[in-house]
């Protein structure tokens, strides 16, 4: 969906025509969900979520800056509501913990694998703080370029680069790790030799 589109539908629902929102949402609404998704892990939480960044768009319809792609305005409020979500979660655990006895107690990690298609992934990516889980599913996932990625973090495009790429390393040393090798033997496998120094 272009820009000319985007503006004239949000034209439509500023102008009383409500229904024409769901066009925007129709159109989002599968890359935002997958987006909270990989941010959180599950499911459940992400179509949950991902109902909460629909409603808090529509709200705010009338702030949206035209000279801001709307896709950036988009995550940008999907990610602050997965972040959200994540400061709940680990209060809910930390609530838990004073709460239940040890057997009732289950980490909130635990259940998340339980539900992520592949369990080293979703410990990789636990081991990574919100912001380098979002750059790399931003990046990584949703394809987007630094400029527009630049946009929804306040970030300019260079800095975000170099965090991308510690970010990726990062997670290449850990799913390395949690998949039981070691990280250089890993490298050496892929034709990338340890800097003698």
């Amino acid at each position: 969906m272009d820009n000319e589109t985007i503006h004239r539908l949000i034209n439509k629902v500023l102008g009383g025509d409500i229904d024409e929102f769901e066009q925007i949402l129709l159109h989002y609404q599968k890359p935002i969900i997958l987006y909270c998704y990989h941010m959180l892990g599950a499911y459940p939480e992400a179509e949950d979520s991902a109902q909460e960044i629909f409603l808090k768009a529509y709200r705010s319809l009338s702030s949206y800056d035209t000279k801001v792609p709307f896709p950036a305005w988009l995550y940008k409020i999907a990610y602050h509501q997965c972040i959200d979500v994540l400061r709940r979660r680990k209060l809910s655990g930390v609530l838990n913990l004073f709460y239940q006895d040890e057997k009732q107690y289950r980490p909130v990690d635990q259940q998340i694998e339980a539900m992520y298609p592949d369990e080293k992934v979703q410990r990789t990516m636990a081991m990574l703080s919100a912001e380098e889980r979002n750059l790399l599913i931003l990046r990584s996932v949703e394809e987007m370029s630094y400029q527009d990625i630049s946009l929804i973090l306040h970030q300019s495009s260079t800095r975000l680069r170099k965090k991308y790429e510690r970010s990726a390393k990062k997670f290449r040393k850990y799913y390395a790790d949690a998949k039981g090798e070691d990280h250089y033997a890993a490298l050496r496998r892929n034709g990338i030799e340890r800097n003698p120094s």
